[in-house]
């Protein structure tokens, strides 16, 4: 096998909560992760260089071992001693520090490929366990669908998926840092939590207004009074008919669920002309299906 495309795909956090800041200074997470159908396309060649190379549609993208995609590769490579060399052309649609795990997608979609290619024969567990060594999300991006996170984000257990909806994305003007959040988030004095519980029993159920209601994520208390424009989206959204909106991971985007395919199209067209919106994305969610989830 000399060239291989994949499909890296983005997440987003239906609940996140954090439970506490533990003594080494990372946080405890409880949260609900989704996998949606945005992605970025990956293209792995081989090459005859013995060296990783990577090349990208955005130019200010690191292409060395700062990019979780060389590193995804270097591991693997090392391990294993793979001495033929590897081209790696990432094609970015995901937003960039967005709050949607795309760096982190496009590291789970290299380790699976650099696997398939040079038939290293590794399951999908051993994937994750290598995974987390690169990044908390890793692990779920290898794995895919919906699951429950817990601990620094690494310990997953699987969940019925987010019943069939239209999922609007939009992206603000701005960037937000994952460190900047954490940092000011007083995590041990939170007197509100999302009740993920009654989530988790919503998805087993299916009952895609449930997990609506249930929706919450602790991260906005520090990003929107940093960033007003993601709560004026929030209530874009839920103006336009959304079920519920909320802001993926640590930000800055935002997310809104819709049951009626012409209210979701409607608020795309909206919120396109909207001054403090970078990106938008209209995106089917089909609901889980066996073995689709996974699909690459």
């Amino acid at each position: 096998m000399k060239e291989l495309q994949l499909k890296a795909k983005a997440k987003i956090n239906l609940g996140l909560d954090v439970v506490r800041k533990r003594e080494d200074g990372y946080h405890e997470v409880r949260m609900i992760m989704q996998t949606i159908d945005l992605y970025d396309r990956i293209t792995l060649t081989k090459n005859e260089e013995s060296s990783i190379q990577v090349s990208t549609n955005l130019s200010f993208l690191p292409v060395n071992q700062d990019n979780l995609v060389y590193r995804a590769a270097q591991l693997l490579m090392d391990e294993f001693g793979i001495r033929d060399g590897l081209s790696i052309r990432l094609q970015k649609r995901i937003p960039v520090a967005a709050g949607m795990a795309g760096g982190s997608s496009d590291a789970a979609a290299v380790l699976v490929g650099v696997n398939r290619m040079f038939e290293l024969g590794l399951s999908r567990e051993e994937l994750m366990e290598r995974g987390v060594k690169i990044g908390a999300d890793v692990p779920f991006c290898v794995m895919r669908g919906t699951a429950l996170a817990e601990g620094i984000g690494e310990k997953l257990t699987r969940l019925p998926g987010l019943p069939s909806c239209y999922l609007l994305i939009a992206k603000p003007k701005v960037f937000v840092s994952t460190k900047f959040v954490y940092g000011n988030l007083k995590a041990n004095e939170l007197q509100e939590h999302p009740a993920i519980d009654r989530q988790i029993q919503a998805l087993q159920e299916q009952d895609l207004r449930g997990v609506c209601a249930a929706m919450g994520n602790v991260l906005e208390t520090v990003t929107i009074p940093a960033y007003p424009e993601i709560d004026r989206i929030k209530s874009l959204m839920m103006e336009a008919g959304a079920v519920n909106s909320m802001m993926s991971g640590s930000g800055p985007t935002v997310f809104g669920v819709y049951e009626s395919r012409k209210q979701a199209e409607e608020a795309y067209e909206s919120l396109k002309k909207k001054e403090d919106v970078r990106q938008t994305f209209l995106v089917r969610h089909r609901g889980w299906e066996k073995g689709r989830e996974n699909g690459r």
